[in-house]
């Protein structure tokens, strides 16, 4: 019989070629990504207890303003009158103290030289009547004299003492009352220029010419020089975030540019039955490109690890937790726990280092299987 029954041997299959990289010990610096939306560093409310009318406002909604800019001015004749009369009055005060202090002076120094005569004349009466030459009547007359002298005396020192000097006393108080009320008008005067205490806008005016501003709210404005990037998050992902940690951020209403920013705090959420936690970035926006309200996405920074890494591409499964090795030219599965990953490389616990690992993932090879495997 012809051999034409023999079976004929299948032909065998090439090693697929595959692309791999060693498993390296390395340093990830991972972050996560967030969105939320961009917000004012801090909303200022201008009011005023003076109560004049303005005069003026020089800003509108919308309008961009800068730290000590004017933003109102009240009218301040009534409150410019009363000054001039403080003023006046205080100048007064101190040419007053000035005699009072001069003339409680010389009333010691008159009522000294009062006393020392009546008790010179005490004593030459004294002896005059030891001689005979006077009565007893006129020494204690004399006597009499001397006591009323010393008690002017005394009084004279506690009217100069109670004066006080040009720095203390009961006449340096009446200047520093007579002061005290110009400076208050000063003060009132001062108000009346209600100027812009941050870097903003305006974003509510509440007051027109000719109006009194009584006790409401006249400006908002909101502070932009910085903003908050506030990103929603959830427990398990702000585990990692810490305060100063580096944020990057885009917004799509601000094309082709990218900011910086460092991470504030963690807000939690505002009731128990929220899971909703709020990162609060600084973000500095001196040209004001960012506006209240935006849309931003941004990637806070998270600890950094080192150990030894593979391609984030490299993954078999969208839990991260296999990859495909080559050993020699035979294809195997490793099973490996993810730590940690950055956009690049995730650090993984189970695989040797320099183990070779196939860098696509997606790649139809089999456990098993023969493959050339090439860097």
């Amino acid at each position: 019989m012809l051999s034409g029954c023999a079976k004929k041997q299948a032909a065998t299959a090439p090693p697929q070629p595959v692309q791999v990289t060693a498993a390296t010990v390395r340093t990830v610096h991972p972050g996560l990504n967030l969105s939320g939306l961009i917000a004012p560093l801090q909303n200022v409310a201008l009011s005023t207890e003076l109560q004049e009318p303005a005069d003026a406002v020089y800003v509108n909604e919308g309008d961009a303003v800068h730290r000590g800019q004017l933003l109102a001015k009240l009218n301040t004749a009534d409150l410019s009158a009363s000054l001039s009369q403080a003023q006046a009055h205080l100048e007064q005060t101190r040419y007053q103290a000035t005699l009072a202090l001069s003339q409680g002076n010389d009333q010691v120094v008159a009522a000294q030289a009062a006393l020392d005569n009546a008790r010179a004349n005490l004593q030459r009466d004294e002896q005059l009547l030891k001689q005979g030459y006077i009565s007893i009547q006129t020494v204690e007359q004399q006597r009499t004299d001397t006591t009323v002298a010393q008690t002017a005396l005394a009084q004279a020192k506690e009217n100069a003492q109670a004066n006080g000097t040009k720095n203390a006393g009961l006449q340096q108080a009446n200047i520093e009352q007579a002061a005290a009320a110009v400076q208050q008008l000063q003060a009132q005067i001062a108000k009346a220029a209600i100027t812009s205490p941050v870097d903003g806008i305006v974003v509510n005016r509440n007051l027109n010419p000719g109006e009194y501003p009584g006790t409401r709210q006249l400006f908002t404005l909101q502070q932009v020089s910085q903003v908050y990037a506030e990103l929603n998050a959830y427990g398990a992902q702000i585990a990692g975030i810490r305060a100063g940690s580096r944020a990057t951020l885009v917004a799509p209403a601000v094309p082709h540019r990218t900011f910086t920013g460092t991470v504030y705090s963690i807000l939690s959420p505002s009731t128990p039955s929220t899971s909703g936690f709020v990162v609060k970035v600084v973000v500095p926006n001196g040209d004001g490109a960012l506006r209240p309200g935006m849309n931003v996405t941004g990637n806070v920074g998270l600890p950094s690890q080192t150990g030894v890494t593979v391609p984030v591409t490299a993954f078999l499964d969208d839990t991260h937790q296999t990859v495909m090795t080559v050993d020699g030219d035979t294809a195997h599965i490793a099973n490996v726990n993810e730590v940690i990953e950055d956009s690049h490389y995730a650090v993984v616990t189970g695989l040797p280092a320099n183990a070779q690992v196939v860098t696509n993932g997606s790649t139809n090879v089999t456990d098993g299987q023969k493959v050339v495997a090439s860097l």
